[in-house]
């Protein structure tokens, strides 16, 4: 193997972990607040939660179909085995964004009428489906011989329930934190009690799937027991420890962004997680990022059109960011 054809996978997995970050940092906070519509019963209130994301939330899907397209046509031998294994959560995340897509406007085009409730509770159900989704397709597949052989629903098994779960959970503590941001009055005070609780769930859930993920496979048990290797990755647990005390004072004495960045900090922490087990594995336990990467002519084209563009989607993120920042509150609209 050449050093071209070794460390261009590398450089597009290392791409394509921060397009998936990117997505559950920017994403993952406005599903969260579709999910937290059901605990705050105000309508007034509610559009207030919607405001905070109203003028960014339809770009955050960008980073999704970037992954999907990186995963396509960088790592074609991981996108054919793995679509096939997770076909049905697939599109049924995608069924629940269009839906919550169409819900977020219509819900607004009929104010004050029946269907504004219909279209609400159609908020909801969206995000909440879709956040379960996008945890379920962590559980796993069944590869024999390069190729998937498993069944339709091997998807749906307890460990991947349990990251759905988890998933949702954090989702919502994303999306409760940045509403402790964004918000003010008794609204802000609400969100720093859910975000508590939500904070504790997670915890919980991180400790479950932390434990149970090394017992998947026997490298994943390998990467994280044996020495030298327990050195290197037993500070991932201890930052959880020390991100879930900065969030308790966080929200007990008052911070607004100190939340917010301590949970991103949580799924930064799970996803390396995550990569720390998977690591060097497109689709584990056998087929590495170099065994299912296209062809070096293939991604060094590729790479041309992603240096240029990705620049300029990371820049138009940051700016429309940087106009809507400041809180927001009942005086305040978008639509």
């Amino acid at each position: 193997m050449t050093d071209l054809a070794y460390w261009l996978p590398v450089v597009w997995a290392v791409i394509l972990i921060a397009a998936i970050s990117i997505y559950v940092v920017l994403d993952g906070f406005d599903l969260g607040i579709g999910m937290l519509f059901a605990l705050e019963r105000d309508a007034t209130k509610r559009d207030v939660m919607v405001h905070t994301i109203a003028p960014v939330w339809d770009g955050n899907e960008t980073w999704m179909v970037l992954g999907g397209a990186v995963l396509y046509g960088v790592f074609p031998g991981a996108y054919a085995t793995l679509l096939p294994a997770f076909y049905l959560p697939i599109v049924l995340m995608l069924l629940a964004l269009i839906f919550r897509g169409v819900a977020f406007e219509f819900r607004v085009m009929t104010r004050g009428t029946v269907r504004e409730k219909r279209w609400t509770a159609g908020f909801m159900v969206g995000s909440a489906v879709a956040a379960f989704c996008q945890g379920a397709i962590l559980g796993g597949v069944k590869v024999v011989d390069g190729v998937f052989a498993g069944s339709a629903f091997d998807w749906l098994n307890p460990f991947s329930l349990v990251c759905g779960l988890a998933v949702m959970c954090g989702y919502a503590l994303l999306g409760a934190t940045w509403l402790v941001w964004r918000t003010t009055g008794p609204l802000e005070a609400s969100c720093r009690k859910w975000a508590w609780q939500l904070a504790i769930g997670l915890f919980c859930f991180i400790v479950i799937v932390s434990v149970w993920t090394p017992f998947l496979q026997a490298p994943y048990l390998r990467r994280w027991l044996s020495w030298p290797n327990f050195v290197f990755v037993a500070p991932v647990p201890v930052l959880v420890l020390v991100l879930g005390w900065f969030m308790r004072k966080g929200l007990q004495q008052g911070h607004t962004k100190g939340p917010f960045l301590c949970a991103l900090g949580w799924f930064m922490l799970c996803l390396s997680g995550f990569g720390i087990s998977l690591w060097p594995y497109a689709v584990p336990p056998s087929l590495t990022v170099w065994a299912v990467s296209s062809p070096p002519s293939s991604q060094l084209f590729q790479l041309v059109g992603t240096a240029i563009l990705l620049p300029i989607i990371l820049a138009y993120t940051i700016y429309s960011y940087h106009v809507f920042r400041g809180k927001v509150t009942e005086t305040d609209g978008y639509h």
